[in-house]
């Protein structure tokens, strides 16, 4: 990657982290549920009429956005309003990786071989130290909530790769519009009338603040920069920056909000990124199994360089195998095999007696003509 490329991959992951921290003063603000119906809002409006019209089919718009929209962010704002600390937040939601390994193996039918299934194991590891630590020295119940967050951002990992979005920043811009309503439905439901119009009617600079920073810098421009990164490199070299998500949350959050880093936790940090590390990430081996095949022009691999992307075939015709900033990143697409690997005549083999031309009319001009071929 170019060096400008890997700078914006670690800004786009440090927005990332801190904006765990932001959410924590969005909900000094404003209930969970109606601080994710207006993050939604201000992410869709007005950009859902500058992106043009969505590219995917209207129920993978509507599912995803249900699936990451209403019960991954509704449970992980509720989670963290019911005391779950915004850095442990930022590390125990990547446990989603496990998920979207597991559903995919039942969805889509996706084996995970021994290396992923170590990760998960190890992921899982952490998860249970981490649960140990916070039973222990904080509510459980945010805990939980996260977890279950973490569950959908794999259902709606999997529907993402399903849906096959060739564009990230349209896909993720509509996928915004759909939770608007049902959060705010489910905010009259749960949390009341008279909180929310308290809330707005007390709103301050901080909290249109907040706002601003988690539908416009982590929605519309994170996903952006994202979405161009896997655009522009295969997923294997973008992914694993996605690592550092946990390490911005829990900085910033010891920085800015005073959270305290115990033992545990750091045991549990290093168990739970090392885990989703072995499970996301493409191995050594088969790396070297790709590079070999490129470098000899084997067969499914390009044997030239700078060819269109194109699918390999998950997720139905036409769907692409490049993970969005909630996919796994293990599934990488291919390029177009080069012309040049086309059948064709082939020089003639040592030892045979190519025929003399006995044409009279024959001109020493044409006969030394270069072949076509040549």
């Amino acid at each position: 990657m170019r060096p400008v490329h890997i700078a914006l991959a670690v800004l786009v992951t440090a927005l990332w982290g801190v904006n765990f921290v932001v959410i924590e003063v969005g909900l000094d603000h404003f209930p969970p549920l109606l601080f994710c119906a207006l993050r939604f809002l201000v992410a869709a409006l007005p950009a859902v009429f500058l992106v043009g019209p969505p590219r995917v089919a209207w129920r993978w718009i509507l599912g995803v956005g249900l699936a990451l929209g209403v019960a991954k962010f509704g449970l992980l704002f509720i989670g963290m309003h019911e005391g779950m600390p915004a850095g442990l937040s930022s590390l125990v939601l990547q446990i989603q990786a496990v998920f979207t390994a597991l559903f995919a193996a039942v969805v889509l039918a996706e084996r995970p071989g021994r290396r992923r299934l170590l990760g998960m194991a190890v992921a899982l590891a952490g998860i249970a130290v981490a649960a140990v630590d916070e039973g222990t020295s904080g509510p459980l119940l945010g805990f939980v909530l996260v977890i279950a967050a973490a569950a959908f951002w794999g259902v709606s990992n999997v529907l993402t790769r399903k849906a096959a979005p060739p564009d990230a920043l349209n896909f993720m811009v509509w996928v915004s519009l759909v939770p608007v309503l049902p959060l705010l439905l489910l905010s009259l439901m749960f949390e009341g009338a008279r909180p929310d119009l308290d809330a707005l009617s007390r709103l301050d600079w901080a909290g249109v603040g907040a706002i601003v920073y988690v539908a416009w810098v982590t929605t519309v421009f994170g996903f952006g920069v994202w979405g161009f990164l896997l655009r522009t490199y295969d997923a294997s070299a973008v992914a694993p920056f996605s690592l550092l998500v946990p390490v911005f949350g829990m900085s910033s959050a010891a920085l800015v909000l005073g959270e305290g880093i115990s033992a545990p936790r750091w045991l549990a940090a290093a168990l739970l990124v090392g885990g989703v590390a072995l499970t996301s990430l493409p191995g050594g081996r088969l790396r070297r199994m790709r590079l070999g095949a490129r470098r000899h022009g084997g067969p499914g691999e390009p044997s030239g360089h700078g060819g269109p992307r194109e699918p390999s075939g998950h997720g139905g015709p036409g769907g692409r195998d490049k993970p969005t900033p909630t996919s796994s990143p293990e599934f990488r697409p291919r390029r177009r095999a080069a012309a040049a690997d086309a059948p064709g005549p082939g020089p003639a083999t040592p030892g045979t007696r190519v025929p003399a031309d006995t044409t009279a009319s024959r001109t020493p001009s044409t006969a030394s003509r270069p072949s076509p071929r040549g």
